[in-house]
């Protein structure tokens, strides 16, 4: 069994209030100090099929501009999801299954481009995408538990999708199991490794309790396993894979700054919420919560929220 990052955004950043200030407040976190950022995920070749876990942004995302002040930065493009996905040496065709961890764009944005493959997604986040389609599979989690984990779904041998509410109400991980090690492919648990570590959670959270619940679900299971731990949002996520690194939480890696040398990028006047991949366009608004077409992003009322995650002005990025 192989396990192979699809590496579609790279040189990114977040700042610690945004990757851990959701129980303590943000005003509690240093602002200045930034952690790596990316944007991958993940295949699973078992020898008899291939499964992917989550599908990257829709195509036609635009790209964001590296703003020095923003939460969170995904970084530049390095190639659309099919695109990398044949750079691995794979074709859409051969793909058997996916699963997906949650309904944010940056991990369902191509589900569409493999119509052949079966989508298992958690019955909560495909009646909140309102998914349909004979290959979609609605999740309940009906194999019981997984260790300590109280629902999960076996998908292949050795490949369990796991409950784990909190980033978002219907959110999943996927646990592999290969050679010993237990491979956590997690989605957005924690944004970035540091936060793992440090045992806190992200703002871009919907459930709070629930979020606090599966942080120490998977915290717990590390205590017990030789865990590799597979992170969507930082480098760390295929560096640790590709180096079979195994998580001790007494001791944390000392963090790599993350470059910041963004020169030459130009905005388009759109925006992009960085939690969802919503994307704010001035020239449509947002009718539907009494946003005129021709309204630019800096005319938005403070209190306005992204439509579809929730999350505050703070999170958009230029695009």
């Amino acid at each position: 069994m192989q396990i192979k990052a699809v590496k579609l955004y790279e040189n990114g950043f977040m700042t610690q209030p945004f990757a851990m200030g959701l129980e303590d407040g943000e005003d509690k976190f240093d602002k200045s100090v930034k952690y790596r950022s990316s944007l991958q995920n993940f295949l699973i070749d078992t020898g008899n099929e291939v499964i992917l876990v989550d599908t990257g942004m829709p195509l036609e995302t635009p790209d964001m501009v590296a703003d020095p002040d923003a939460s969170i930065y995904l970084g530049s493009r390095i190639d659309d999801y099919v695109t990398a996905l044949e750079k691995l040496g794979y074709k859409k065709e051969q793909v058997s299954k996916i699963l997906v961890t949650h309904k944010h764009p940056d991990h369902t944005g191509e589900l569409r481009s493999f119509p052949n493959a079966k989508i298992y997604i958690s019955r909560v986040e495909a009646d909140a995408m309102d998914l349909q389609g004979d290959n979609v599979v609605r999740v309940d989690f009906t194999d019981g538990a997984y260790e300590n984990f109280d629902k999960c779904q076996k998908i292949a041998q050795g490949v369990y999708y796991v409950f784990a509410p909190g980033h978002t109400t219907g959110n999943s991980v996927v646990i592999v199991e290969n050679e010993g090690l237990h491979y956590i492919i997690h989605g957005d648990v924690t944004y970035t490794d540091e936060a793992l570590y440090e045992n806190k959670l992200s703002v871009a959270t919907e459930d709070k309790t629930a979020a606090r619940d599966t942080l120490n679900r998977v915290r717990a299971f590390i205590e017990k396993h030789q865990v590799v731990y597979v992170s969507t949002h930082t480098p760390l996520g295929y560096e640790n894979l590709e180096n079979k690194k195994v998580v001790d939480l007494k001791n944390m890696p000392a963090p790599i700054p993350p470059s910041m040398d963004y020169a030459g990028q130009e905005a388009s006047g759109k925006y992009i919420c960085s939690i969802c991949g919503y994307v704010y366009d001035p020239a449509v608004g947002d009718p539907e919560h009494g946003i005129p077409a021709g309204t630019a992003f800096e005319d938005l009322p403070d209190d306005w929220k992204c439509p579809r995650c929730k999350q505050g002005k703070d999170k958009f990025n230029k695009a």
